[in-house]
């Protein structure tokens, strides 16, 4: 009996959910990046100028932040992340399947444990200002880890379930 996650209906719900994340996601990260190239113009204009704007430090450190952790998740999900193919080029399409099984659960554990500390840190620091801006929490800024993390868990489940098809086509 085929899971209900694996099933056609439900591959595609599944597929379509994880393209909706992933666009929400490089949306978020592109505003990030974009606020990031504003505030370090606005910052060397400013400096030209002889005028000290202090928040523009903090400003674009804290968004490329959080363009990095946006990107970094979807491109685990584009597989375009770090990758070493040396033994992957040697193994059949069986084999190549199978160790790709294995680094999404490796990725999963991993990812796992960076979503339960990326939240401890998140609650340990919430309340902190940012310097600059006082009015501003920290806890917006690591917040980006347990997201970034839950949705690199979420890309490699989705994963592992193509690879466990793939499998079971090959299989029949």
């Amino acid at each position: 009996m085929v899971p209900f996650f694996i099933g056609v209906r439900g591959g595609i719900k599944v597929n379509k959910a994880i393209k909706f994340i992933e666009r929400l996601q490089m949306g978020i990260g592109v505003l990030f990046l974009s606020l990031f190239f504003v505030v370090i113009i606005i910052q060397i204009v400013t400096r030209h100028l002889g005028i000290s704007v202090i928040w523009t430090v903090e400003v674009a450190t804290n968004s490329f932040i959080w363009a990095i952790l946006m990107g970094a998740a979807v491109m685990v999900n584009r597989r375009e992340h770090f990758n070493f193919n040396l033994l992957e080029k040697k193994l059949t399409k069986k084999k190549k399947v199978m160790l790709a099984i294995v680094n999404d659960t490796l990725l999963i554990l991993f990812n796992a444990a960076i979503f339960v500390y990326g939240l401890r840190v998140t609650q340990e620091f919430w309340n902190y200002n940012w310097t600059s801006l006082p009015s501003l929490k920290m806890g917006y800024i690591w917040i980006a880890i347990p997201i970034m993390s839950f949705t690199m868990v979420l890309y490699s489940l989705s994963h592992i379930v193509n690879h466990i098809k793939i499998l079971r086509e090959k299989g029949e």
